[in-house]
């Protein structure tokens, strides 16, 4: 099969995936393909579309590929699907980030940390698909682990863990000007194939992700 034809393949596939999709799974799709040259055609797909001046890019995010709107096209977007923005309060934001430097982690260690009780906010997290379950710590009444998910890397545009800030960054850059709460965008344009303006299921905030202020997912650029 013709370089260009394999080319063409590869991004119709990532922008019909509604989550990253991995170059291996990409490869075990193109007919003679492999990994490498995955990267290497959606290195000269990324290309295409900067010298093009499109309003899209490819990002790697959570161990797979996705095609997302340039953010300076977040505020436009945000206005398209207002009611796909969900809040996390500031609770659920600290315990995330416990969860996300500490992982794998129990409850109480999580409230140990924290100094309050964090069962309703980690059932929070755990129903957005932020926050999974990771097993069991062998001690007496083996307590269940929590690490964050794939969505996690996803909704935050990393493409693994130690993509993540330092703790004094987070102290530097974000904490002093977040407030009490902060809003995550959902993907802000549908995958390729659906219908236009639709948006994905999306889990129905509970009571304590209700409030917020602070954008995250704009400056991190929206999901096409």
């Amino acid at each position: 099969m013709e370089r260009d034809q394999q080319k063409k393949i590869v991004e119709a596939l990532v922008l019909a995936s509604r989550e990253p999709i991995a170059a291996t799974r990409i490869a075990e799709i193109v007919p003679g393909c492999t990994p490498p040259q995955v990267k290497e055609l959606l290195k000269e797909l990324d290309f295409e579309y900067e010298r093009d001046d499109r309003a899209f890019e490819i990002w790697e995010v959570a161990g797979g590929y996705q095609i997302r709107t340039r953010p300076a096209f977040a505020g436009y977007l945000r206005q398209l699907q207002r009611e796909r923005t969900f809040r996390l309060s500031r609770a659920a934001l600290e315990t995330l980030a416990v969860i996300a430097y500490k992982q794998p982690v129990t409850r109480a260690e999580i409230e140990n940390i924290r100094g309050v009780d964090v069962g309703a906010v980690v059932r929070s997290l755990v129903e957005r698909k932020l926050v999974r379950v990771a097993g069991h710590r062998e001690v007496p009444g083996r307590p269940l682990l929590y690490a964050t998910s794939k969505r996690f890397l996803e909704v935050f545009g990393f493409s693994r863990l130690e993509d993540l800030p330092t703790l004094r960054e987070i102290d530097e850059l974000v904490l002093p000007g977040m407030g009490s709460e902060s809003e995550l965008d959902e993907p802000a344009s549908a995958p390729a194939g659906a219908e236009a303006g639709a948006a994905p299921p999306l889990e129905t905030p509970s009571p304590e992700a209700q409030d917020g202020a602070a954008e995250a997912g704009g400056e991190r650029g929206e999901l096409h």
